[in-house]
C-alpha cells in the first residue's frame, strides 16, 4: 500500500559542554517533538501503530549518533532514525572542546486513505 506524509516537522539541539552528539540529536527531536499535536488518530479512528515514523538527524559526525537511543524517544509510530552529514560544531580553541548542534526533521507517513472519508 502506498503511503502519504501527513506530518513535518523540525527541531534543534545542542551539547554545549559534553561533546556529545546523541545528546544533542536527542533533544533536537524532542525539539521538534514539541511543535506537534495530532489529533488525527483519534478523530479518524487510526491506530498509531499504523504511522511509520522516519527521523533525519544533521550532524557533523554522523557515526557519533545512537540511533537506535534517538528511535527510543519516539512515542508513537514505527521509527526509523538515520543521520546525516548535517548541523554544526562549533569550536572552542581556547577550552579545545566544541559545542554540537543537531537538527531533526520528523516526517510521518500514514497509509494512503484517499476516498475512505468525505468532509461534511
Amino acid at each position: 500500500m502506498t503511503e502519504k506524509r501527513i506530518i513535518l516537522e523540525m527541531g534543534t539541539g545542542n551539547d554545549l559542554y559534553g561533546q556529545d552528539y546523541t545528546k544533542a540529536a536527542r533533544r533536537a527531536v524532542q525539539d521538534a517533538l514539541h511543535h506537534s499535536s495530532i489529533t488525527l488518530f483519534s478523530k479518524l479512528g487510526i491506530d498509531h501503530a499504523e504511522m511509520r515514523v522516519q527521523v533525519t538527524i544533521g550532524v557533523q559526525e554522523p557515526s557519533q549518533v545512537d540511533c537506535d537511543l534517538v528511535a527510543a524517544d519516539l512515542p508513537r509510530g514505527r521509527a526509523e532514525v538515520r543521520a546525516v552529514k548535517g548541523g554544526l560544531d562549533v569550536e572552542d580553541t581556547e577550552a579545545g572542546t566544541r559545542h554540537i548542534v543537531a537538527t531533526a526533521a520528523i516526517e510521518a507517513f500514514l497509509p494512503d486513505l484517499s476516498g475512505q472519508y468525505k468532509l461534511s
